[in-house]
């Protein structure tokens, strides 16, 4: 019961980390006409603020491994690459579909893990992944028309953070913090987004400057409860309710922005998603290691 207990709650983080991190994208895609990296900034400096707090409130403090370091930096430069991508996309797609296309970072991690961390993903595991860039050419829709750059971008943005994420994993098995990872992600994003800041500021109405300071809240508390959820259960049991933010970002979209995916979007949301599905059942139910 406990065990039970202890996935429910996993599975409850999870998808609120999906709500937030939904809410995070559509306060940046209402926060108007902006410069993306203004936007990246102020999404960055709200949870540098959360994530100081809470080491400098812990009992180890600001202290880093040794062995951390370089984790540590290939962590922010490719994670901080993502977002600058995926925050530009999210000015100019469809909202779901950016969610979307920020999505296939899972898919990404598989290969960044055979290189980085010398995990080899089995013959279930690369079909997944061929089924899943089978989707995203549906929802990028090869072209010569500017949507298409502005959706390789976005997919650019999943495949920074794809590679982000086995970062974190490989410092997570060095033992490094979460909270230590997530300030200096946080930080670091700050520090290469301030130069743009200065000479690309634009100023800011009221609405604008709370929106952003929203969409960092929600940032903060889209980490804060993924940080959570795994945590309660493995990311093997409960990663693919992580696609619930889609569901999300495409109800934003349609209540504010009157925004409806074509059928071929839709049908790539549907292959994303569904070998997103297929994995998450085969190493829970069909794999040689759980039926053994």
């Amino acid at each position: 019961m406990k065990i039970s207990s202890q996935k429910n709650q996993g599975i409850l983080c999870i998808i609120l980390a999906g709500f937030f991190f939904a809410l995070m994208t559509f306060f940046v895609r209402i926060s108007g006409e902006l410069p993306t990296m203004q936007k990246a900034f102020f999404r960055n400096a709200v949870a540098a603020v959360f994530a100081v707090s809470m080491l400098a409130r812990s009992e180890d403090g600001f202290k880093i491994k040794k062995t951390s370091w370089q984790a540590l930096f290939m962590r922010c430069a490719c994670g901080t690459a993502g977002l600058v991508c995926n925050f530009y996309a999210i000015d100019r797609l469809n909202i779901a579909d950016a969610n979307i296309l920020n999505k296939m970072s899972p898919f990404f991690a598989i290969i960044a893990s055979y290189f980085i961390l010398k995990e080899k993903a089995n013959k279930v595991e690369w079909l997944c992944v061929a089924v899943a860039f089978t989707g995203a050419l549906f929802v990028v829709k090869p072209s010569f028309q500017m949507e298409f750059i502005y959706a390789v971008i976005g997919l650019l943005g999943g495949l920074g953070a794809g590679i982000a994420y086995t970062y974190v994993r490989k410092l997570g098995k060095q033992g490094e913090r979460g909270p230590v990872i997530v300030m200096c992600f946080s930080v670091f994003s700050c520090l290469v987004t301030f130069p743009f800041l200065l000479f690309q500021f634009q100023p800011m109405s009221g609405r604008q400057l709370l929106a952003l300071l929203l969409a960092g809240t929600c940032a903060a508390g889209g980490q804060l409860s993924i940080t959570a959820a795994y945590t309660k259960a493995p990311a093997k049991e409960i990663s693919v309710y992580d696609y619930t933010q889609v569901l999300f970002a495409a109800l934003l979209g349609f209540l504010f922005f009157g925004q409806i995916p074509d059928w071929i979007s839709v049908c790539g949301y549907v292959l994303i998603i569904g070998s997103a599905v297929f994995k998450w059942a085969y190493v829970n139910h069909g794999s040689p290691e759980k039926t053994s």
